[in-house]
């Protein structure tokens, strides 16, 4: 009997090592766990879009078998820990700090929570509630530059599993119960399609029990769907969100690459992009043509991967890996019409406000690196910035170990160290070779969220390439010289392969 037992602890301690971990020893007071499900809202089924992000948020707002969600609050507050959720197309992440003196006590807690969470139904339809509103009024209310990514990517990725946002539809959050995201959790968060990641000055024998408490999740193999083909747009397609009184336009565009971080044009493209649109730097070009000399707006940026919570974040998160990248621009809201008049009198005659001409002059911009690549100089500036800022990715121990496991997803061992040595053999020619490939303005989604008396003469202006001049208020306009407005009549009439233009109402979006 002996015999027949340790034969079995021997294999379950087997079984439980074979499980893909990423290991960051390090002194520090603070443990880090991550727990990495390949999943995402690409697995949530059709009609139910939504359920994937829901039932890891329901998870970290409910309670166990052994305690309710505020006995777990109660006995969390003195240990100064926190546990979330990040749930995005192809990946969900739990997170858990808590300081090494409270490790164990902690884990008692959140090991009740993760084998056997109770979904309790108050909680289930507290946070299923919460879900609706943001996906019909809070998306579109309370942020119009999130509004444009979200509209942007419904329709970049129409017809395919990416299409829906992360926390669903309006009609496929209706249609979720609470036992959907029980049998959600049962089938996809299981011990055949995670990751654990661990950081700090860990025991062994922690990493031990975490490894063999994974192991005991469901021992099935999710069928998670595939994503779909993402195709190129024909020619440049316009969307309109409209809202009454809208003071800005804001503004977001794409169209698919074919690469990620593994491939051998990442590198280059990284500096493109920098040079072009580094988010939230006053350095890169769009910011300087856009902003600072024409004072349009707040910021103005390019990106060949999804950038998460970009208003709010400096420094890119994790937890985010896709096998399918779009090429964006990001021009922060620019003044409507309807502004414009408000605030200045000498504009009363205009009937469209900025939109136009600062999309013409962000594609201009980027036909022009397209077909002249960088100088030599902005090259070796640009990639010494990079090598110097990506440092900064990782200054907590939570962000190295998350670009360690999103590294594991692209085939990789360490993304920020890969990449500066790559950076560091980069050249000229390669950039520009990488821009001359990637870059193009044919063909791309446009979505402008802006004021429903603007929508019909920008339409009119978009479809029939009419000149945008530039309008400029009077004391904006005496502090210019004249090479500015001298590059405003080549931008204004910049011809765009606008093919359609579509105006619609926040009401028609995210339904299903």
């Amino acid at each position: 009997m002996k015999n027949l037992v340790y034969m079995f602890l021997s294999l379950l301690s087997l079984t439980a090592t074979a499980q893909k971990v990423v290991e960051l020893p390090m002194a520090s007071t603070k443990i880090v766990v991550k727990i990495a499900f390949e999943n995402g809202s690409m697995s949530d089924p059709v009609g139910k879009e939504g359920l994937t992000n829901l039932t890891a948020t329901v998870l970290t707002e409910t309670g166990s078998d052994q305690y309710t969600k505020s006995e777990i609050d109660d006995l969390l507050y003195p240990m100064a820990a926190q546990y979330r959720a990040f749930t995005d197309k192809e990946m969900t992440t739990f997170t858990f700090e808590v300081h090494k003196d409270f490790l164990n006590e902690f884990y008692t807690i959140f090991r009740s929570l993760l084998l056997n969470p109770s979904f309790a139904e108050r909680d289930f339809s507290r946070v299923k509630s919460n879900t609706e509103v943001y996906v019909k009024e809070v998306i579109k209310a309370s942020s119009d530059e999130d509004f444009s990514k979200m509209a942007l990517e419904a329709r970049l990725f129409a017809g395919t599993r990416y299409a829906h946002m992360k926390r669903g539809s309006i009609n496929g959050l209706a249609n979720i119960t609470r036992e959907d995201v029980v049998n959600h959790y049962k089938a996809f968060f299981t011990r055949n399609n995670v990751t654990i990641g661990i950081a700090g000055d860990y025991p062994a024998s922690f990493l031990e029990t975490l490894k063999a408490d994974i192991n005991s999740l469901p021992d099935t193999q999710p069928t998670v769907p595939e994503l779909g083909e993402v195709a190129m747009p024909d020619g440049i397609q316009v969307q309109l969100v409209t809202k009454p009184d809208n003071l800005g336009t804001a503004i977001f565009t794409g169209y698919p690459i074919s690469i990620n971080r593994a491939s051998a044009d990442w590198p280059a493209m990284l500096v493109v992009n920098s040079y072009l649109g580094e988010h939230r730097k006053s350095y890169s070009k769009l910011y300087q043509l856009i902003r600072e000399t024409r004072s349009m707006n707040y910021g103005d940026y390019t990106y060949i991967e999804w950038y998460e919570a970009g208003g709010s974040n400096q420094l890119p998160l994790t937890g985010f890996p896709r096998s399918q990248n779009y090429l964006a621009i990001w021009i922060r809201p620019v003044q409507t019409a309807y502004s414009l008049k408000s605030q200045y009198p000498e504009l009363g005659d205009i009937k469209i406000g900025h939109a136009h001409f600062a999309m013409r002059m962000a594609l201009n911009e980027i036909d022009r690196v397209k077909n002249e690549g960088l100088t030599a100089d902005e090259f070796e500036l640009t990639r010494q910035f990079l090598r110097s800022y990506m440092k900064l990715y990782i200054q907590s121990p939570e962000r190295q170990l998350g670009f360690l496991m999103d590294s594991q997803f692209y085939g990789m061992e360490n993304y920020i160290a890969e990449m500066d040595a790559k950076l560091a053999k980069l050249t000229l020619e390669e950039v520009n070779a990488a821009a001359a490939k990637y870059l193009q303005t044919e063909n791309m989604y446009i979505t402008m969220i802006t004021d429903s008396n603007e929508a019909e003469p920008l339409k009119k202006s978009l479809m029939t390439n009419a000149p945008s001049p530039m309008s400029y208020s009077n004391i904006i306009r005496e502090s210019l010289p004249e090479r500015v407005f001298e590059a405003d009549k080549k931008v204004e009439a910049y011809p765009m392969n606008v093919k359609k233009v579509t105006i619609e109402s926040p009401a028609s979006l995210f339904v299903d």
